[in-house]
């Protein structure tokens, strides 16, 4: 009997494949599964998707038929995958943050990207993103379209914004190529953490990039803008009013 019709009696006979052995304690279905998407998270961040699924459950601690019962096909379990690292790493209070027109811009993409350096681009983010870029896209197609559409406009905006332009045309080459350098810079330092083994820092907290470094990077994307809009107009000095001048006395 299928998972969809009966998924208790489906995993109880994919369970019981493992034969006789010492009693554990059976898993519910969404602890089993919760413990199938964890350990494909550290099986792909390990092998990419080259590994195969009988690979995985062996890693995992089950059958390759009760694998198949959760996710009859590699693909699905990516997918789950990539929701549960990449879709939900959005966290609450990031629109708020790009939004609020009372925190200033620099302070406001500080205080993003030092939230998504060090809380977002996680090992297992940076090893699996990387892997799917060299493979089939699946997940950099997807991730790049979420930040297309919630982030980058934003990025745009406000830059324009420190820049006193309330233009909404479309970004042009140079606005996208500046903004993919801060982007990407910041994506870096987990290639050099998690992909090269690189130490990022040397402060008191190694496994943590300082927020004034990030400041550093925002501050120098933010410099470089002036080139694409020029600086912001700055108020016209009030004219004083020039005391008269006294005639000259002639010389006789």
């Amino acid at each position: 009997m299928s998972l969809k019709t009966n998924p208790e009696q489906a995993v109880a006979a994919a369970e019981a494949v493992d034969g006789p052995g010492p009693a554990r304690r059976r898993l519910g279905l969404a602890e089993r599964e919760r413990q199938i998407v964890d350990g494909a998270v550290r099986f792909f961040a390990e092998q990419g998707f080259a590994g195969q699924l009988r690979d995985l459950a062996r890693s995992v601690g089950v059958t390759h038929a009760l694998l198949y019962h959760y996710f009859p096909t590699k693909q699905a379990l990516i997918d789950r995958v990539y929701e549960e690292l990449f879709e939900a790493c959005w966290r609450e209070g990031w629109d708020a943050l790009l939004d609020d027109r009372s925190v200033s811009v620099e302070d406001k993409l500080t205080a993003f990207y030092d939230d998504y350096v060090n809380q977002t681009l996680s090992r297992e983010f940076t090893r699996i993103f990387v892997f799917s870029g060299l493979t089939d896209h699946t997940i950099t197609d997807r991730f790049f379209a979420m930040l297309r559409l919630r982030l980058f406009p934003r990025l745009v905006r406000e830059t324009r914004r420190h820049r006193g332009s309330a233009s909404r045309a479309k970004p042009s080459v140079r606005e996208q190529e500046l903004l993919a350098g801060l982007h990407g810079g910041f994506f870096y330092i987990a290639m050099r953490r998690w992909i090269y083994g690189q130490a990022v820092t040397r402060d008191a907290a190694p496994d943590r990039y300082d927020a004034g470094l990030v400041r550093d990077r925002v501050r120098g994307y933010l410099a470089a803008s002036v080139d694409l809009f020029g600086e912001p107009a700055a108020a016209a000095p009030v004219a004083s009013r020039a005391p008269p001048r006294r005639p000259r006395a002639r010389v006789r």
